[in-house]
């Protein structure tokens, strides 16, 4: 078998797994939301509260390809291949913290879409139309109501006092973290053109923190092993491969196509967003390039012959062409980095951090 076929193969068996993990947790995720409409304590009278929990769920189950729940349960198994009871209320916590981040980065974005459909916020909009007030307020509020439901299933859980003190320590600690690179986040576009380590900075605290490295801190502590003398190594993968994967992004959003996203082309453009992508463009355009790119950031209602045009500048100066490149050189330094792992984790389980990476930049069209 060649050397491609065998990276072929090892992708396939990879793909397979996130979608088995992802599969199962879905019904774990429907299931979750029908007990939590039963069970929460919430006014009889009210009728915003349904509507909340309702658009709660939505989102929750509407896609999203569940990387943190594979990751979570894929950490686990660099321990034991057996069940991990405390996996599945942890796969919970991490994934409702994602929704809470989804619906206020969609408020601060003013987003109207997210996962092929209208975001929370929009559809609040849309239900409220004379009222931006309160459609504004219940968006924050649902938002916040995913926040706390995250912190509550690990309460409710009935896990050991010490599992659960533990996986609540990483859990608040990556909560606060992520909002903080949402302030650093909105800081960013404030520069003109964000250097190198601010925009690996956004990518480390906004997202790397609780989508890899959370997970990874979870799925070990869940299956009984302590992360804690692993956890400069952990971290150096967590921000490699998340710049890797944020770079994908925000080269998908300016080169890719809105099938491809499950969101409108441009997005980062339209909302002022000054993206590894963005930025690239405005470090080697022409002043008059520039000034079109300036002119385009924070506008709305950007028409699309003008987020082509700025296309057409990035790929004339080889700004794919470089992402690309950062893209890979991420990825290969996060695959190298599980090289430093303990030598008592499962080789196939390890096998898999290897290969995650850079199997998400060989998905680029």
């Amino acid at each position: 078998m060649t050397a491609r076929h065998t990276a072929e193969s090892d992708a396939g068996a990879a793909i397979r797994r996130v979608e088995g993990h992802r599969r199962r947790f879905d019904v774990c995720f429907e299931a979750y939301f029908d007990s939590l409409a039963r069970q929460l304590d919430t006014p009889p009278m009210s009728r915003f509260t349904p509507r909340c929990l309702e658009l709660l769920r939505d989102l929750s189950l509407r896609g999203g390809n569940r990387l943190r729940v594979a990751l979570l349960y894929e950490a686990a198994r660099l321990v034991t291949p057996g069940d991990v009871p405390g996996l599945e209320p942890a796969a919970l916590s991490i994934e409702l913290l994602q929704t809470h981040g989804l619906i206020h980065d969609d408020i601060i974005d003013d987003s109207p879409v997210r996962r092929g459909g209208p975001s929370t916020y929009y559809a609040y909009r849309d239900e409220h139309p004379d009222r931006p007030g309160t459609a504004l307020g219940l968006a924050v509020l649902a938002g916040d109501l995913a926040a706390f439901l995250s912190v509550r299933v690990l309460l409710d859980a009935g896990l050991p006092a010490r599992l659960c003190q533990s996986l609540m320590d990483v859990h608040l600690r990556a909560a606060t973290e992520t909002v903080t690179g949402q302030v650093v986040d909105l800081e960013r576009d404030l520069h003109a053109v964000p250097g190198e380590e601010l925009l690996h900075t956004v990518t480390d605290y906004k997202s790397a923190r609780y989508s890899i490295l959370a997970p990874l801190r979870m799925g070990l502590l869940a299956a009984g092993e302590d992360p804690a003398p692993y956890d400069r190594t952990l971290s150096r993968y967590a921000r490699l491969a998340g710049i890797g994967g944020q770079l994908r992004d925000d080269y998908l959003d300016l080169f890719g196509t809105e099938e491809a996203q499950a969101k409108s082309a441009g997005s980062d453009i339209r909302a002022g967003r000054r993206s590894y992508a963005v930025s690239a463009v405005l470090a080697a355009a022409t002043p008059t390039e520039s000034a079109l790119v300036e002119a385009a950031l924070g506008d709305p209602g950007c028409p699309d012959e003008t987020i082509g045009r700025v296309r057409a500048i990035a790929r004339r100066h080889g700004v794919d062409d470089r992402l690309r490149a950062d893209m890979r050189r991420h990825a290969q330094a996060a695959a190298t980095e599980t090289s430093r792992w303990p030598r008592h984790w499962r080789p196939e389980a390890v096998g898999f951090f290897r290969r995650l990476p850079l199997w998400a930049v060989s998905r680029l069209p």
